[in-house]
C-alpha cells in the first residue's frame, strides 16, 4: 500500500461525504474506494467488515502504516497524514 490515507466509503454516506468534503477543503491526499460499487467490492467490504468487529461501517480510513480509523473527525486524519509524511 503506497497511499498513506485510502477511504472506503459508500455514495449513500452521509458521514461519508463530510469526511470526503473536509479532506480536500484540507488538501490532504486520499485515494477513495467504494464499498458498495468498486472493482473490488465484495473483497473491500470484508476489509472494512475485519476491522470493524464484522460491521461494514463507512467510512473507514485505512493508512500505510497498515493502521485504520473508523468514521473520524478529519483532525484525526490530518495529524495521521502528518505523522506517515
Amino acid at each position: 500500500m503506497t497511499d498513506k490515507v485510502t477511504v472506503y466509503y459508500a455514495d449513500w454516506c452521509p458521514y461519508c461525504k463530510k469526511l470526503i468534503t473536509d479532506l480536500n477543503a484540507n488538501n490532504i491526499p486520499h485515494t477513495l474506494i467504494d464499498a458498495d460499487n468498486g472493482p473490488h467490492a465484495a473483497e473491500d467490504s470484508e476489509w472494512v467488515k475485519s476491522v470493524n468487529n464484522g460491521n461494514r461501517v463507512v467510512p473507514t480510513v485505512r493508512f500505510s502504516d497498515g493502521t485504520h480509523m473508523t468514521n473520524p473527525p478529519v483532525a484525526d486524519v490530518a495529524a495521521k497524514f502528518e505523522e506517515l509524511s
